[in-house]
């Protein structure tokens, strides 16, 4: 079975996603056993910050900026969809607080709502996103 990283590459709406996982230098993480959940951005949520956030994000001056961001979207265990509960808070692997949010079968985290669920990993699962959680 595929693990995290490779999930992302699957997915052709989180070719941005994988970008900053690489730029990052989060790859090796990610392909650790954990299990982990990941709420990645798709590329179309990266493209709601304003211009040129991406792209100065990626530079290298920028890894532990874009590293903070990023694992500001991954949780230590694995959650799949039915597994999210209305008021549930999740706490990051860099230590901030997620908050779930479940009403008429839509999921939010954080504000920014669930699009694709449940892309199975080998070490945990992947969420797809419609915003990016954390710019601080």
């Amino acid at each position: 079975m595929l693990n995290i990283v490779d999930v992302v590459v699957a997915d052709k709406n989180l070719a941005t996603m994988l970008r900053g996982v690489k730029a990052a230098g989060l790859e090796i993480e990610l392909a650790k056993a954990g299990p982990y959940t990941v709420f990645a951005p798709t590329d179309l949520a990266f493209g709601q910050l304003s211009n040129g956030t991406v792209a100065n994000l990626l530079k290298p001056e920028n890894k532990i900026r874009l590293a903070g961001i990023l694992n500001s979207h991954v949780t230590i265990g694995k959650l799949n969809f039915k597994d999210l509960k209305d008021g549930q808070l999740l706490k990051t692997i860099n230590g901030k607080e997620l908050l779930i949010k479940v009403s008429n079968g839509k999921v939010t985290v954080n504000g920014a709502t669930l699009q694709g669920r449940d892309s199975e990993a080998s070490n945990g699962v992947v969420h797809s996103l419609d915003a990016v959680l954390s710019m601080n």
